[in-house]
């Protein structure tokens, strides 16, 4: 039986959080021993994981570098000898270097996220620092992946593995009645056309240029309307922008919601603006549902969309283009259809739970392998 140790800050409903949730319980128990830890604090995927009947132990942590929380994480991994420390995410990456992936020490897996521009100078040079103490690398890109080759991670050592997406299989009366509860919950009439977003609203999702294409998509198209689903430090200044607009009775900003996948069922056409992703859940689940998408071109939409065929790419900050390719889908059912089947079936094929689980199977086979640490009466 491998052992295999998951770290990771928190279990907020977030992407990183539920990637590793969908790892965590998909994964196969007769092979895999698990125990998940999470640096600072639980959260909702914390009572998914105790479902499933997977231990979990939350540390605690409260400074940016907490010597306690260090000191729990290190005798944690004596106590439990993992065969692999598969850690996400700078907080858990940096402190989990620090106490495994050594020589005598449990091999330490990373996985990033995002294409991590947003790094500090000492971020990026603690990164460099714990190369020697990396196993692997994870990416959840391509553009991902490059990044970190790009700080003088070893190529031998990095590897991507997808994120993998639910799919969304409402039966078409279901989703029907579903979207039907959903205008009335936001007051929207029922021949609406809601046009969405989902997601953090920081600065990097760049919704203040959706603003801006929703009011120029609203001079050429009926009956539709705006619906933000997310929160965060965008939001007075997206919502202040819509006023401004004279938009703001068609636009619903709607906050954090645990419920995006019955949200989706009223969404005609979802955008995402992004200056930087590593791979977006929002626009996967969008995807899975057969809701056709019109996002920026950067790397890591690219790797999603196929331009024309299962989606549409804009530049990014051109929210005309997001407002042209959006009017076109509104107004020709065969199109919106034939993309939206086509986003659907590319999810199916190649970014399925069962295809995310079996790469990570592979991986963790491979590095126990080649970086085999006796336990202690073995």
């Amino acid at each position: 039986m491998t052992r295999i140790l998951l770290v990771i800050p928190t279990l907020d409903r977030s992407g990183a959080e539920k990637q590793l949730t969908l790892l965590a319980t998909h994964l196969p128990r007769d092979q895999f021993e698990l125990h998940v830890v999470a640096l600072t604090r639980g959260g909702p995927y914390a009572e998914t994981l105790r479902q499933h009947g997977i231990p979990l132990t939350i540390l605690g942590k409260r400074f940016r570098f907490d010597p306690l929380a260090l000191y729990r994480l290190r005798r944690l991994i004596r106590e439990y000898q993992p065969d692999v420390v598969h850690s996400w995410l700078f907080a858990g990456n940096s402190y989990c270097r620090m106490v495994a992936g050594g020589p005598g020490q449990p091999p330490v897996m990373v996985a990033e996220r995002c294409v991590d521009s947003w790094k500090a100078g000492w971020q990026l040079w603690l990164d460099r620092r714990q190369i020697d103490r990396t196993a692997r690398l994870v990416g959840n890109s391509r553009a991902v992946a490059d990044f970190y080759l790009s700080q003088g991670f070893p190529a031998d050592r990095v590897q991507v593995i997808p994120n993998a997406v639910e799919s969304n299989d409402l039966l078409d009366d279901q989703a029907a009645t579903t979207r039907a509860a959903v205008l009335q919950e936001f007051d929207l009439p029922p021949e609406a056309r809601v046009v969405a977003c989902t997601g953090r609203m920081a600065r990097q999702k760049r919704i203040t240029d959706l603003v801006w294409a929703f009011q120029v998509l609203r001079q050429c198209t009926e009956n539709v309307y705006f619906l933000v689903v997310g929160d965060g430090p965008e939001r007075p200044r997206c919502e202040r922008l819509a006023v401004e607009f004279d938009c703001q009775h068609l636009c619903r900003f709607v906050g954090h919601r645990e419920d995006v996948p019955r949200l989706l069922q009223a969404v005609d056409v979802l955008w995402l603006a992004s200056d930087f992703e590593g791979q977006s859940n929002s626009l996967m689940e969008a995807m899975a549902a057969g809701i056709p998408v019109v996002a920026s071109e950067i790397p890591a939409n690219q790797e999603l969309i196929e331009n024309g065929v299962n989606g549409y790419l804009v530049s990014v900050g051109d929210s005309v283009g997001f407002s042209q390719f959006t009017d076109r889908l509104l107004n020709d059912a065969g199109l919106s259809r034939r993309v939206g089947a086509a986003a659907r079936q590319r999810m199916r094929e190649e970014f399925s739970i069962e295809k995310m689980v079996q790469a990570h199977v592979e991986a963790y086979e491979e590095i126990s392998a080649r970086f085999s640490v006796s336990r202690p009466g073995s």
